[in-house]
């Protein structure tokens, strides 16, 4: 039997890998996935993808080509969700910021160096036209380090995808002050490449099997209540969510989109070079 381990962040957008792992749909064909839940976001999936502490990534877009460009041996071979994400702006509830101005020149709180919540903040602070070289970020591991640091007053915002942090608006812990949607597709799936050389067709097994299972998620029975259960989210955010949300059911990744991502890293100076498409994406048949 194959074995192999898959890191994604302990959210809703992965819940159809969670459900084919219990379901055992991979074990039919021979192949044990491990999931590892990543409350540290890309950032931490990134290093422990150098590290190989993991063969198989569910990772941001922009978190993942930035770290492939800087050298991590991995590659995409697919887009898992093809919606954009949607990111909210957050303060403490208190917090005498009140609007998307206030902002600038304020510590941000982020996961960590390369996260989603990190690169984000750039690509908001371009859109406002801000001067990013004046950003100051405050690492904090994660969602709950990051609520803690706000409390704590370590950091005065931050940015986190806006259904997982609705529950902290309504219990009146913080305040939603802006959003901003992603340019690109959200999520990808990204395999080591010793990986890849030595499992292609088990690899190609894994795509083949998560796009079959996507396809028809959204129609199963009971889905928004499972969801809303599962991830302590309200069930209208939850329908909402679903509703906008589309997981890719192929394999292609778009030469365009690489380009645009890897066109916007280089133009906020996160990335110095721009790689050819092949570097980055292994297309599988």
């Amino acid at each position: 039997m194959l074995e192999l381990k898959i890191g994604g962040v302990p959210e809703h957008f992965n819940l159809p890998w969670r459900l084919a792992i219990e379901e055992g749909l991979f074990e039919k064909e021979n192949i044990f996935l491990q999931w590892i839940d990543y409350a540290g976001g890309t950032g931490s999936m990134t290093k422990a993808l150098r590290e190989k502490e993991l063969d198989l990534a569910i990772c941001l877009t922009e978190g993942i080509i930035a770290d492939i460009v800087a050298g991590n041996g991995a590659k995409i071979v697919k887009i898992y969700v093809k919606s954009p994400l949607t990111w909210g702006l957050y303060v403490k509830n208190d917090s005498p910021l009140r609007q998307t101005a206030d902002l600038e020149n304020k510590r941000i709180g982020i996961s960590r160096l390369g996260s989603g919540s990190h690169l984000m903040a750039f690509v908001k602070a371009r859109e406002l036209g801000w001067n990013t070289e004046q950003m100051q970020f405050v690492a904090l591991k994660n969602l709950q380090g990051i609520r803690v640091g706000i409390a704590q007053k370590q950091a005065d915002w931050f940015m986190w995808e806006k259904v997982m942090t609705q529950p902290y608006v309504d219990s009146g812990e913080l305040r939603l002050i802006d959003t901003c949607v992603t340019p690109w597709s959200c999520f990808v799936l990204v395999v080591r490449e010793d990986t890849l050389q030595k499992c292609l067709s088990g690899i190609q097994k894994i795509a083949r099997i998560i796009n079959g299972y996507v396809k028809g998620f959204k129609q199963r029975p009971h889905i928004v209540e499972l969801l809303a259960e599962r991830y302590q989210i309200d069930l209208e955010n939850t329908a909402h969510w679903l509703h906008q949300t589309h997981w890719a059911i192929d394999n292609f990744v778009s030469p365009q989109m690489i380009s645009q991502v890897q066109q916007t890293l280089l133009e906020l100076k996160i990335i110095q070079q721009i790689k050819p498409y092949e570097q980055i994406v292994q297309v599988l048949d």
